[in-house]
């Protein structure tokens, strides 16, 4: 049996944010959702110094890679519905 690791990579803009505090706010309450909601591994992974903009890594790790785009594709979903939060681009890799 294979271990399937899928990466996303997502470029956020947060139009609400008008600090540092603010985006850690918005980016931390959209983290902890989608941890619990699909336990997946999200960081922060650059952009660190911009209020308005957020550059997110999603892994996620399953043994078929038809459950990995799924459960992606799902986090996809969740970050468009959120109004905080605008997404300028995502893109998915599977190892």
């Amino acid at each position: 049996m294979g271990m399937i690791v899928g990466i996303c990579t997502v470029e956020l803009h947060i139009p609400e944010a008008q600090s540092l505090k603010g985006k850690r706010q918005v980016l931390k309450s959209l983290t902890s959702r989608l941890r619990n909601r699909f336990n997946i591994a999200v960081a922060e992974i650059d952009d660190h110094d911009l209020w308005q903009k957020a550059i997110l890594g999603i892994a996620c790790v399953a043994n078929e890679s038809s459950m990995v785009n799924q459960t992606l594709d799902q986090v996809l979903n969740v970050i468009q519905g959120n109004p905080s939060l605008q997404l300028l681009r995502s893109q998915i890799e599977l190892l």
